[in-house]
């Protein structure tokens, strides 16, 4: 189904946080812990993003995140207070391409989706026409990830704020999509906000520093789990879980 990670503190370096951990996302790639069924590996693309002084940077490609020398290379090089990175596993019959992999970005938000639309896409289509024919026609992919995003994404442009806004989405394609999984991470660089549907999700909180990802990256006895169909709101100095 995807993994992913996000993190919200100090200035750290991309490979500190994702390929130097003994169970990071660059292992999680190859050989994640808890599927919850939805495929074996994480090989069909990945993506980080991260905040600099414009803004969110992202780096994307279709290809596994342990094939890329090249992003190894950026990753120990590169330092960010704040970072969402997602490796893929794509749904059969959806596309494997660059503009499918999260992190997904528009108006200086970064957003993943590990999960899947049940019944996709004739579930969601009476949701999608909700969105303005522009939205619809710029989609970054074919894909059930793409496509809330710009749901939520629309809640957003229209005034709901990003708490609201993924319960709203979750209770509206919980009730479109019964059992779909719906596993978001949602960041603007200075807050991170999460939800655990039908898929695990773990965080790691000290003051001044956060991490909230589909599965430890170590095994720190600081972890942990966080409970279905529930809500994560954290920054650097609070990290607060509130039922979805």
């Amino acid at each position: 189904m995807c993994r992913h990670i996000g993190y919200i503190g100090p200035p750290v370096r991309l490979s500190t946080l994702l390929l130097d951990p003994p169970h990071g996302l660059l292992h999680q790639s190859w050989a994640p812990r808890d599927m919850r069924g939805g495929g074996t590996i994480n090989a069909d693309g990945f993506g980080v993003g991260w905040y600099a002084d414009i803004g969110p940077v992202r780096y994307r490609r279709a290809s596994p995140l342990w094939s890329d020398a090249g992003f190894a290379e950026l990753a120990r090089a590169t330092e960010a207070a704040a970072v969402l990175a997602a490796a893929r596993s794509a749904t059969v019959g959806m596309p494997v391409t660059e503009s499918a992999c999260a992190p997904f970005a528009a108006d200086g938000w970064l957003f993943s989706h590990n999960g899947v639309v049940a019944g996709w896409p004739d579930s969601v289509a009476k949701l999608a026409e909700r969105l303005p024919v522009v939205d619809l026609l710029t989609l970054d992919a074919a894909t059930d990830s793409a496509l809330l995003w710009a749901l939520l994404r629309h809640r957003l442009r229209t005034g709901a704020g990003p708490v609201a806004a993924l319960r709203g989405l979750a209770a509206d394609v919980g009730a479109a999509a019964p059992g779909s999984r719906l596993n978001i991470l949602l960041t603007n660089g200075r807050e991170v906000y999460a939800t655990a549907a039908g898929h695990a999700l773990s965080t790691w909180h000290t003051p001044g520093r956060v991490l909230i990802a589909s599965e430890p990256f170590d095994d720190d006895p600081g972890w942990t789990p966080v409970p279905d169909r529930h809500l994560v709101i954290a920054d650097g100095s609070t990290c607060i879980v509130e039922e979805l």
